[in-house]
């Protein structure tokens, strides 16, 4: 299995965790509103990636790298490295330490994500 595939099931992952989460724990009506539609958007960018391939892979690592942005910021405002009002956005329903581990296994996912699907340039070798 080549990176981006591994890439794009990852990415696949990510969106389906996030869209069960945000059904099952919403903290509020336009909130879960706004993430719906955020991972609806990414669900198609990744099913164009999918299909044709090429310069797609930039907006789906776009997208993941918002993710783990979002996430990281969950984590650290869990963690009270800083404050952002946002705290019942991150919670998964009321258990904190689940709420940790989601917020840093999704974060760890998505920025992995970003790393498989970076296109790199080839390596030429001197021998």
């Amino acid at each position: 299995m080549d990176k981006t595939r591994l890439g794009t099931w990852l990415v696949v992952g990510v969106l389906v965790v996030q869209t069960v989460a945000s059904l099952l724990w919403n903290p509020g009506g336009s909130l879960t509103g706004i993430a719906l539609a955020f991972n609806a958007v990414a669900a198609v960018s990744v099913f164009l990636l999918a299909r044709r391939g090429g310069t797609a892979a930039w907006v789906v690592a776009g997208w993941c790298a918002g993710f783990f942005g979002w996430h990281v910021l969950g984590l650290g405002e869990l963690a009270g490295w800083w404050t952002t009002g946002l705290e019942t956005a991150f919670l998964v329903g009321d258990a904190y330490q689940v709420s940790v581990v989601y917020q840093a296994v999704l974060a760890t996912a998505a920025g992995f994500a970003v790393h498989l699907l970076l296109p790199r340039q080839r390596q030429v070798s001197e021998t």
